[in-house]
Parts: C-alpha cells; structure tokens; sequence
C-alpha cells in the first residue's frame, strides 16, 4: 500500500497519543475489507512530519521480512523534490559524507567523520530567480542512496543550501518545509513484478 502523506503529520507514533500515518493507513485498509490484518501492516519508509509525498506500507507478515532485507539492501529508488535556499552553482552532485548525531541538540544530526555513511544525489532542475521579494532559490531532484534521519536536510545544509523552510538547518518560513517524497521504484519480492510510484508535488517551485 502506498499513501500521499500530508505535511504535519507523523508516520509512527510518539507517545503522546497523536494520530499517525499509520493509524490512517490502518483505518483505510479496514475499510478496504480485502482480507488483511491492519495489525500486520508496517509502514517500509519514514519521512520527518513536515516533509510531504510517498510513504509505503507491507500488508502481511509473509512479506515483511523480504521488504525488510530490501530496505537494508536499498533497493528502494527514492526521488525527492525540494526546493534549496540560494544559487546551486553545480547541476549534479553526489554528496558523500557521514551522518552523525549532534551532540549539543538532540533533535539535530549533523555531517562528522564519526557518523555513518551517507550518499545523496542531487541534480538542480531549475534556477529561481530573486522575484517579489523571494530570495534567489534553487529547485532540485534528489535521490537517496542511503537512508539517515535528515539526511537530505543535513547534507543540503552542509552544501551551504539548507532546504527552504527549514526549522532546523536553516531559516523558518511560513510556506513550511519545501521537501516532497515524489516517487519510489522498486521490484517486488514476491510477484518480480517492477513497480513506479509517484505522489504528485503540493507546491510549485
């Protein structure tokens, strides 16, 4: 199952009693009524509350385990569209560096030689122009190849280009985060069967 997640919305549960992604997800596949167990679905992805776009779930426990060796595997093909504070002067790039924790705010990860390693692709799609008192932007593909927290923030951020409306790595803007989980590709386990999904974007750059 796929779902077109909203902005402000939390895929897991945290605690404090919020309704999740997946408590949607679980109340659309009860409504379905195709024979699933809505306690066997587990969402294959996770993207931060603001960020937008795709998000997949496993229905049964048969098959979990073989997405599961997918994720760690990467064979997931995950493309973004975000749009990047200033002028990217590069038209592609990979970004190679680690991820780590910052260990002076808990709620922040950030590029160190002692974090894991993390890959992310980005090509600029289109060059915004400063107009009507927006600043310069610039508008991006990204695809990850690794999956950490934050990881396109931080690494965008590292780059000197933190994405626009960034509350964390750079400045707040009241369009909100400007990150959408566009498409995912993948070859399912079972059936072989190549599968494109894509969850068209919110905004225009």
């Amino acid at each position: 199952m796929a779902i077109d997640k909203p902005a402000g919305m939390i895929v897991h549960g945290d605690g404090t009693g919020e309704r999740t992604l997946t408590d949607y997800a679980s109340d659309l596949l009860l409504a379905m009524g195709d024979g699933f167990a809505a306690t066997d679905m587990q969402p294959l992805n996770r993207l931060d509350r603001n960020t937008t776009g795709v998000v997949l779930f496993s229905l049964d426990k048969q098959t979990q385990p073989a997405f599961d060796q997918m994720v760690i595997d990467h064979a997931f093909e995950k493309h973004y569209l975000a749009l990047a504070e200033g002028k990217i002067d590069w038209n592609e790039k990979l970004i190679d560096k680690p991820i780590a924790r910052d260990r002076h705010d808990s709620r922040k990860m950030r590029v160190g030689a002692s974090g894991k390693p993390s890959q992310t692709r980005v090509k600029v799609l289109k060059r915004l122009k400063s107009r009507r008192g927006l600043p310069t932007r610039s508008y991006i593909d990204v695809e990850l190849l690794t999956g950490r927290k934050h990881q396109i923030r931080v690494h965008l951020a590292s780059e000197h280009h933190p994405l626009v409306g960034d509350d964390l790595y750079g400045t707040p803007r009241p369009c909100g985060l400007m990150l959408h989980a566009h498409s995912v590709s993948f070859t399912h386990p079972v059936t072989g069967e190549h599968i494109h999904i894509e969850a068209p974007c919110p905004w225009e750059p």
